[in-house]
C-alpha cells in the first residue's frame, strides 16, 4: 500500500506546466534521495537489534536522527545547482524539460528525508513490541490522507513538482506524529539493560553492510534512467515509463515479502517445495495484477483522465505493461534467495546478489542500448533479468559462503521509491 503513495501523487505533477514530464524529473529526484536515505531503510533490522531496552534505544534513536539530519544537509548541498545538473545533466543526461522539476523537487524533499529518518524509532519501537497492526495504522492513515490531498490539491489546483511533494510531504509528517503516540506506551515498558550497552558507533557500523546492497539497487535505477534518457525520443518514453512501472513497483514490492514468508516458514528437505510453489504462485499473480489497468475502461480513465496522458499514447502504455510482466515474477524469486541467505545468516550472499544485480542492469541496459531497443522496453528487459541472475547468485554463494551472526533486513526493487 505504501507504494500507492507515488502513483496518486502522480495526477498532482502530471497536471503543472510541463505535464508528465513533472513526474519524470520528481522520480529521478526521488531516486538521488532514495540513495543517500539507503540507511533509513536499513536502520529498521539494526533497532531490531539494538533498541530492546532502555539504553539501547535512546542511543538508537539519537543515531537516527543525527544520521538524518546529516544525509538532509548533504541533500540540500546537492541541490546547488552545479552540483544538480551534474548528476541530472550530465551523468543521468535527462533533457532539460525533466532535469529542471529534478533539480526543484530534491530540494523541496529535504524535509521528506528528515522526516523518514524520525519515523524509524517508533516504528521499530512498535515492531519489537510486536505491534505491528499499530505500526500499519499509522502507515494507513498516511495513504489516505495521501489520497485526500491529491484529490484536494488538483480540485483548487495547486498543482505541479513543488505542490506534489508537499502532497507526499505532510502526511509523512503525520505518520511521525501517530507512531510517536502509538509507540509511547511500548517505550515506558522497556526494560534496562543489565549488560554494557552499544555506543552509537557500534550501531551506525553494524547498519552499514546491510545498506550497502540497498545502495546498489539504488545505483541500477540511476543506470538505468541513464540509457532510458539517451534512447530516443526521452522526453516522452521517461514520463510514460515511469507512469507505467509506478503500477508494477508495489506489487513487485509486495514480491520482496516473500522473504518475510520464508523466515516466518523456514524450509527444510520436506518444507521447501510448498515455499518455492507459493514464490512462483504469488510472483505469477502479482505480475497480472498491474494489466488491469490497461483494459478498456479504466486505462483511459488512470492515464488521460488523472495522469493526463494523451490519449495517442495508450499503445504505447500497453506495450510497456506487457513487457513489466515478468518483473515482479523476478522479484519474487530473487527474494526467496533473500530469505534463505537471510535465515542462514550469510549476509555476504546478498551483498553480492545486490552487485551482480547493479552489474546486470548495466550490462543488459547497455547491449539493448547497442541493439537499437526501443527505450520503453528497456526497463524491463533488465530489470527483469537481473532480478533472475541475482537470485541465482544468491544461491551460488549460499552454498559455500560462512555464516555469519548478521541479520539481513528487508530489500526492495526501488523504481519508484517506497518508504
Amino acid at each position: 500500500a505504501q507504494a500507492f503513495s507515488h502513483p496518486l501523487v502522480a495526477m498532482v505533477a502530471s497536471r503543472g506546466e510541463g505535464g508528465p514530464l513533472n513526474l519524470a524529473g520528481i522520480v529521478q529526484s526521488g531516486t538521488v534521495m532514495f540513495f543517500l536515505g539507503i540507511f533509513a531503510i536499513y536502520y529498521m533490522t539494526t533497532g531490531m537489534v539494538f533498541a530492546r531496552t532502555r539504553e539501547g534505544y535512546k542511543t538508537f534513536w539519537r543515531v537516527c536522527v543525527w544520521s538524518g539530519i546529516y544525509i538532509s544537509l548533504i541533500q540540500s548541498m546537492l541541490c546547488i545547482h552545479s552540483a544538480s545538473h551534474l548528476i541530472f545533466g550530465r551523468i543521468i543526461g535527462l533533457p532539460l524539460s525533466i532535469e529542471q522539476p529534478a533539480q526543484i523537487t530534491l530540494l523541496a524533499a529535504v524535509p521528506l528525508q528528515l522526516f523518514f529518518f524520525l519515523r524509524i524509532p517508533y516504528q521499530v519501537a512498535l515492531y519489537n513490541a510486536l505491534a505491528t497492526g499499530r505500526a500499519s495504522f499509522a502507515t494507513i492513515g498516511r495513504i489516505i490522507l495521501t489520497a485526500m490531498l491529491s484529490w484536494l490539491f488538483c480540485f483548487i489546483g495547486l498543482v505541479g513538482p513543488i505542490w506534489a511533494i508537499v502532497c507526499l510531504t505532510i502526511p509523512v509528517l503525520l505518520e511521525v506524529a501517530i507512531s510517536m503516540l502509538l509507540a509511547r506506551d511500548f517505550l515506558r515498558r522497556l526494560p534496562s539493560a543489565i549488560k554494557p550497552t552499544p555506543k552509537a558507533r557500534e550501531i551506525f557500523f553494524f547498519n552499514l553492510p546491510l545498506a550497502t546492497g540497498g545502495i546498489f539497487l539504488a545505483l541500477s535505477i540511476l543506470i538505468l534512467s541513464a540509457f532510458i534518457a539517451r534512447a530516443p525520443e526521452p522526453e516522452r518514453i521517461l514520463p510514460i515509463f515511469f507512469l507505467a512501472i509506478g503500477l508494477a513497483n508495489p506489487v513487485a514490492y509486495a514480491a520482496t515479502r516473500i522473504q518475510a514468508v520464508v523466515l516466518a516458514f523456514p524450509p527444510t528437505h520436506h518444507t521447501e517445495t510448498p515455499i518455492i510453489r507459493f514464490t512462483i504462485v504469488a510472483g505469477l499473480i502479482l505480475g497480472l495484477l498491474p494489466l488491469l489497468f490497461i483494459i478498456p475502461g479504466l486505462i483511459e480513465f488512470y492515464y488521460v483522465a488523472l495522469q493526463k496522458i494523451d490519449l495517442h499514447e495508450l499503445a504505447l502504455i500497453r506495450i510497456i505493461a506487457i513487457s513489466l510482466i515478468t518483473f515482479p515474477f523476478a522479484v519474487a524469486l530473487r527474494a526467496y534467495s533473500e530469505g534463505l541467505a537471510a535465515w542462514e545468516k550469510k549476509p555476504m550472499a546478498v551483498l553480492a546478489g545486490h552487485g551482480v544485480y547493479m552489474v546486470i542492469v548495466l550490462i543488459s541496459a547497455f547491449i539493448a542500448f547497442v541493439l537499437g531497443v526501443p527505450g520503453y522496453l528497456i526497463g524491463g528487459i533488465s530489470l527483469t533479468l537481473a532480478s533472475l541472475v541475482s537470485a541465482y547468485i544468491i544461491r551460488i554463494f549460499l552454498n559455500w559462503t560462512h555464516a555469519k551472526h548478521l541479520p539481513v533486513g528487508q530489500t526492495t526493487t526501488p523504481v519508484a521509491q517506497v518508504r
